[in-house]
């Protein structure tokens, strides 16, 4: 197989133009709601939560991780769920799970009801968030998934945006409890109906795999290149998130003020949507293993200059790269399998890869400030999550599976 983008055989219903131009507007209306009430939130409220309650911050940090891991497995069945019969099912009760889970974090009398209330939200979070809309746009669309997954990941791009001023702004005027239940119910009201109405349709037909080993999903689970994906995949996701998450204190450590820390962080942001306006001209000129050694090179390249630079100029201009990279890896992870394996096992395949990555996504925030400690700076520990980065772009040099080899007719003896 070459390492270039694998062929997809659309099937029955990834072409009717009404059919996607809706799903595609309905996932990125939910998405936008699902990833700012769900997830960017919390780090607008872990403050408040900690002053209100008296638990610790750390504490209320590994509630969330703990629904960060569950969402990671959760995303395993939801794959397998969405390649048999569509997005609406799993979508829509996803959507309704994070009804219970948020109002009992927002209700939670103890630290135990909190956890649990976030585990439920983890379990939601797994059935909403970008892997299961990543399945659904990739079968509808067929050979146009690329696009379509570019349009998705820029509008969720203004989750942050949108609900992380909303969030603050409620807290200031009532409290945390009383903005996650005033979140819940934007949450019912947008993705509940969304999902259940919206996601409707014929779904099509797995595309037909370009070869024997592709339609073999457990084959492809267990092979070399695609254990060296997820394995590459795992520490890109490491460096990245531990970057992002460390990244006011270091620039607090260079002298910046907090508000220019945060709007340099903020920038960051902003080049994560150049980045994925630049994915589809990227696509026509690089092959699937440039694309993902290039984005973790270039991570390990941005990280390190973050490290090393001292002045407000040159740091805030690396940020604005940094997010750039983000932009383009976002795509690169979601295309990887369709690259590589075609989309036939697209849902089950991607919750595999997508699993592990979540998982140290959580553990990034923890793993920067162990990394700090041990450096003694956070400076040097750039350098180490550059060095991180460098070692996923090696590992990712072996993520494109090898051709079959041509079998050679036995020779058969002389006289025979």
């Amino acid at each position: 197989m070459s390492t270039t983008t694998t062929a997809i055989v659309a099937q029955t219903g990834s072409t009717d133009p009404g059919l996607r131009r809706r799903v595609l507007i309905i996932l990125c209306l939910t998405e936008i709601t699902s990833w700012g009430i769900l997830y960017y939130a919390f780090p607008v409220l872990a403050v408040s939560i900690s002053a209100d309650t008296g638990w610790s911050l750390p504490m209320i940090t590994a509630a969330f991780s703990l629904g960060q891991f569950a969402a990671a497995l959760t995303g395993i069945p939801v794959g397998r769920v969405i390649d048999r019969v569509g997005p609406r099912t799993i979508m829509t009760a996803g959507s309704i799970l994070a009804v219970p889970a948020l109002i009992a974090v927002a209700l939670a009398p103890n630290p135990a009801v909190f956890f649990a209330g976030w585990s439920a939200a983890g379990v939601a979070m797994g059935a909403v968030l970008y892997p299961p809309a990543f399945a659904a746009l990739t079968r509808w669309f067929g050979t146009d998934h690329v696009k379509a997954l570019m349009i998705l990941t820029l509008s969720g791009g203004f989750a942050s945006t949108v609900f992380a001023p909303l969030t603050a702004a409620l807290v200031q005027h009532t409290d945390w409890r009383a903005t996650y239940l005033t979140l819940t119910v934007v949450l019912a009201a947008v993705t509940i109906p969304a999902h259940l109405f919206g996601l409707t349709g014929p779904w099509p037909n797995p595309p037909i795999a370009a070869s024997s080993a592709d339609d073999d999903h457990g084959a492809v689970s267990r092979s070399p290149a695609f254990l060296m994906l997820v394995f590459a995949s795992s520490l890109g996701a490491f460096a990245v998130y531990a970057a992002v998450f460390n990244l006011v204190p270091l620039l607090i450590e260079r002298g910046f003020s907090p508000s220019l820390a945060a709007l340099t962080l903020g920038l960051g942001g902003a080049g994560q949507v150049l980045g994925r306006i630049g994915y589809l001209p990227l696509v026509t000129r690089t092959t699937a293993r440039g694309r993902i050694v290039g984005v973790f090179a270039a991570t390990a390249v941005t990280t390190a200059l973050t490290g090393w630079a001292t002045t407000a100029f040159v740091l805030i201009a690396i940020s604005i790269g940094a997010g750039v990279v983000r932009g383009i890896m976002t795509l690169v992870k979601a295309t990887a399998v369709t690259d590589r394996w075609g989309a036939t096992h697209y849902g089950r395949l991607n919750g595999l890869l997508s699993a592990p990555m979540v998982i140290v996504m959580a553990l990034a925030p923890w793993g920067g400030t162990v990394l700090m400690t041990w450096t003694g700076s956070y400076a040097g520990t750039y350098f180490v999550l550059a060095g991180i980065a460098a070692v996923a772009a090696l590992a990712a040099i072996a993520t494109v599976p090898r051709p079959p080899k041509p079998s050679t007719p036995t020779s058969v003896p002389p006289g025979r």
